[in-house]
C-alpha cells in the first residue's frame, strides 16, 4: 500500500506540472482612474493553499520583502507616495523560526500615479518570495504590465466613494468550481453507465473471484482488489493529465466555440454512435492487449498495475466512446477538467471492484449477464448521436449559417429519442440484438420517461421554450419562425408601428430592443437617458442561453430589460469580419490584428473588466461609469433582478 500511496503522489504531482497555472503566487493587475491625470494601479496577488507571501515592510534579517519598482524611464508617470498594501496578519514562519507579517490567500497593492498625457503602458516589476511549513521559494522578479486605456472608473458603491478593484478579475472562482463539480458528478454517473456494458460489467465477478482465490487470506485479496481500483483510477487520471498537457489549459477553453473544434467531434461522437449501434467495434491492436497480459503475470505491485491496464485496454469498445466524450465535453470547459472528467470516471468503475472484494458475498446479488448489456450500449449509442448535433449547432451558431435552426435541431432530436422509446419497447432490432419476447418492467419504464420527454420536446416546434433542456437547443431567436411557427407577428403590439432605432433589433421572443454594437447601443442610451446593461455573451454559451430563456422572461425582470435599460449584446465569438478601417492591432498581443467582431468584443471585455468569461453583466451609466460591480451566471431569478433594481436605483 506505501508503494501505490507513492505512486499516487507522484501522479498528482505531474498533474500540477501540467498545469501551467500552479504558481505559488499568481500576480494580476489592473488600473482604475482617479481623475484626468491621477489613476491607482492595483497589483493582486493570488497565493495557494498552505504558503504565504511577505510584507513589504518585513525587515526581520535573511527575509526579502515584496518590493514593487515602476518603470519611470520614460518619465510617463509621477508616483504620488508609496505603494500600499491590504491589511496583513502577523503570523509565525516555521523556516524563520519567528513571527513575521505576511499575507495568506491574497493581497493586494496599490500605487497611486500621476500620468502625462498620451500614457498607454505603465511597467514594473515585483520581486518576491514566499513560505510554507517547510520551505521558502528563491527570490522571484515578475514583470507586471498596467493598461492605462483599460482603466475603470471610481464608482460609488454603498453610498460611500471607493474605487473599482481587482474583484473584477478574470473568472469568479465559485462558478468555476460549479462547473468542475458538474464534470466530476456527469462523469462518475458515466463511469456507472460504463459498468453496465457488455464490456465491463461481466469482467467483475471474473476479477475478484481471481482476487479471492488466488490470495492466501481473505484480507490480502481485498488489498489486492482495493489496490486494482486504485491503478484503474491512476491510469485514466493519466489520461486526463496527458490531455490537459498536450493542448495546455488555456488553449482547451478555447476549444468550446472554435468552429473545426465543433465539427470534428460531431463527426468523431457520430463514430462513436454507430458502433454503439452495432454497426462495428472500435477497438485497440491485439497486440497491445497481449503484451499488456504477459506483463500482468508478473505479479506484485506491477502485475496488478497491468491487470488493470489489460481491462482498459480490452474494455475500450465500450468505455472509449464514453471516455471520449467526456474528454470532449470537458475540454470545452478548459483548465484541469479533463483531469477531474477522467477522476469521476474512473472512480464509478474502480468502486464495484473493491466492494465486491470486500463482500464476496454480494455477486450473488448482481443480475446476470445477457441481452440487457447491449439494450445498454444502444440506449448509449443513441445519446452519443443526439449529443453529437448539440457540437454541430455550436459550429452553425458561430458561423451564423442558419443551416441547423431550432426546429431543425429538435426535429432531430425528436426523431433519435423517438427511435430510442421504439427500440426499448421492442419494436426496432438492431445487431447483436437476442430475440425479445417480453420486455422487462425497467425497461418498460424507462420507455415510457424516453417517450414523455420526446412528447415534450414536440411543442418546441411551436416555440415553446422548453425550459428542461434550454442549454442544448440553438436560442429561440435562432429560427424559422422565432415566435413559433403559427405566429406571424414582428414585434410585440405596442412596438409593431415603431421604428427601431439604428442598429437595434428585436430579440424574439421576448421582444426586447437589443443592441449588438457598443457604440450605437450607447449613442442610443445618452439620446433617451437610460442605462445601458452590456451583456457579453456568446452563440456558443450554454450559460448565456439558460439566462435568456430561465430568467429574462421573468415579468419583472422583461419590464426592466424592456424599458429601464438599453440592452447591448456583444457576441465574443462573433466571426463576422470586421471593416477594413476597424481593423485595429491588439493590445493584448502586440502585433496581432483583431480580424473579427467577436475579437473585438472579447478584448473590450477583457481589457476594461478585467474578465473573459461569459455570460458577464456590466450596468453602467451613459458617461461609461459602472454602476455596480458586473455579474456573470445568475441563475436565481431573485438575485438578478436585485442586481438589476440597484443599478436602476444608482442610475436615477
Amino acid at each position: 500500500m506505501k508503494k501505490l500511496f507513492f505512486l499516487l503522489i507522484v501522479i498528482l504531482q505531474s498533474i500540477s506540472c501540467f498545469s501551467q497555472k500552479q504558481e505559488i503566487v499568481k500576480w494580476t493587475t489592473s488600473v482604475v482612474k482617479i481623475s484626468s491625470t491621477e489613476y491607482d494601479l492595483i497589483t493582486s496577488a493570488s497565493i495557494d493553499q498552505n504558503w504565504h507571501l511577505y510584507s513589504q515592510t518585513v525587515s526581520e534579517k535573511g527575509i526579502i520583502p515584496t518590493s514593487f519598482m515602476y518603470d519611470d524611464s520614460l518619465e510617463s508617470f509621477t508616483a504620488v507616495g508609496n505603494t500600499v498594501e491590504s491589511e496583513a496578519r502577523v503570523m509565525y514562519d516555521s523556516v524563520f523560526n519567528k513571527d513575521i507579517k505576511c499575507f495568506i490567500k491574497t493581497a493586494t497593492f496599490n500605487q497611486r500615479v500621476t500620468i502625462k498625457e498620451g500614457t498607454l503602458i505603465i511597467k514594473a516589476t515585483v520581486e518576491f518570495t514566499a513560505a510554507n511549513n517547510s520551505k521558502s521559494l528563491p527570490v522571484t522578479e515578475v514583470e507586471l504590465e498596467f493598461n492605462i486605456s483599460g482603466a475603470v472608473d471610481k464608482v460609488v458603491k454603498n453610498g460611500t466613494a471607493t474605487e473599482m478593484n481587482s474583484s473584477l478579475l478574470v473568472v469568479d472562482d465559485k462558478v468555476v468550481d460549479k462547473g468542475l463539480w458538474s464534470i466530476f458528478f456527469i462523469a462518475f454517473l458515466s463511469g456507472f453507465a460504463a459498468l453496465l456494458t457488455p464490456c465491463v460489467f461481466p469482467m467483475i465477478p471474473m476479477t475478484v473471484s481471481f482476487f479471492t482465490k488466488q490470495s492466501k487470506t481473505k484480507g490480502q485479496g481485498i488489498k489486492n482488489a482495493v489496490i486494482y481500483g486504485f491503478c484503474i483510477i491512476i491510469i485514466y487520471l493519466l489520461l486526463g493529465t496527458a490531455v490537459t498537457g498536450l493542448f495546455g489549459a488555456d488553449a482547451l477553453n478555447a476549444l468550446a466555440t472554435n468552429v473545426w473544434f465543433n465539427i470534428i467531434f460531431f463527426f468523431l461522437l457520430i463514430l462513436f454512435a454507430v458502433s454503439f449501434l452495432g454497426a462495428f467495434e472500435i477497438m485497440l491492436p491485439n497486440s497491445w492487449a497481449s503484451k499488456v497480459d504477459t506483463q500482468a503475470d508478473r505479479g506484485g505491485l506491477v502485475g496488478i498495475f497491468f491487470m488493470a491496464l489489460a481491462l482498459a485496454i480490452v474494455s475500450f469498445s465500450c468505455t472509449g466512446p464514453i471516455v471520449g466524450t467526456l474528454l470532449v465535453q470537458a475540454a470545452s470547459k478548459g483548465g484541469l477538467a479533463p483531469v477531474i472528467g477522467m477522476l469521476g470516471f474512473s472512480m464509478a468503475i474502480a468502486l464495484p471492484f473493491a466492494l465486491f472484494a470486500a463482500f464476496p458475498g454480494w455477486l450473488n446479488s448482481l443480475p446476470k449477464s445477457g441481452g440487457w448489456l447491449n439494450t445498454v450500449k444502444v440506449a448509449l449509442g443513441f445519446l452519443e448521436l443526439a449529443l453529437a448535433f448539440k457540437f454541430l449547432s455550436q459550429a452553425d451558431l458561430v458561423l451564423q449559417a442558419h443551416i441547423l435552426e431550432r426546429e431543425v435541431f429538435l426535429a432531430i432530436w425528436i426523431s433519435i429519442f423517438g427511435a430510442l422509446a421504439f427500440y426499448l419497447f421492442g419494436k426496432i432490432r438492431l445487431p447483436h440484438d437476442s430475440a425479445l419476447s417480453n420486455i422487462s418492467v425497467g425497461r418498460l419504464g424507462l420507455g415510457l420517461v424516453v417517450t414523455a420527454f420526446t412528447i415534450y420536446m414536440i411543442p418546441g416546434l411551436w416555440g415553446a421554450p422548453l425550459n428542461l433542456i434550454s442549454a442544448f437547443p440553438p436560442p429561440q431567436q435562432y429560427s424559422e419562425s422565432p415566435y413559433g411557427v403559427a405566429a406571424a407577428k414582428v414585434g410585440t403590439f405596442e412596438q409593431v408601428n415603431i421604428d427601431l432605432p439604428e442598429g437595434a433589433h428585436l430579440l424574439a421572443p421576448h421582444d426586447i430592443v437589443a443592441f449588438d454594437d457598443y457604440d450605437k447601443g450607447l449613442a442610443y442610451a445618452r439620446k433617451v437617458h437610460k442605462a445601458v446593461l452590456i451583456d457579453f455573451t456568446g452563440w456558443a454559451c450554454v450559460n448565456c442561453r439558460k439566462m435568456e430563456q430561465n430568467v429574462w422572461p421573468n415579468p419583472e425582470i422583461l419590464k426592466i430589460l424592456k424599458n429601464d435599460v438599453v440592452l447591448i449584446s456583444l457576441y465574443v465569438d462573433d466571426k463576422r469580419a470586421l471593416e477594413d478601417g476597424e481593423v485595429i492591432e491588439s493590445q493584448l498581443r502586440p502585433g496581432k490584428q483583431l480580424k473579427y467582431v467577436g475579437q473585438k468584443w472579447s478584448e473590450l471585455q477583457t481589457l476594461k473588466y478585467r474578465s473573459n468569461s461569459q455570460p458577464f453583466y456590466v450596468l453602467m451609466d451613459v458617461k461609461e461609469n459602472v454602476l455596480l460591480d458586473p455579474v456573470g451566471y445568475t441563475p436565481d431569478n431573485k438575485e438578478y433582478l436585485q442586481w438589476l433594481k440597484n443599478g436602476i436605483i444608482k442610475f436615477k
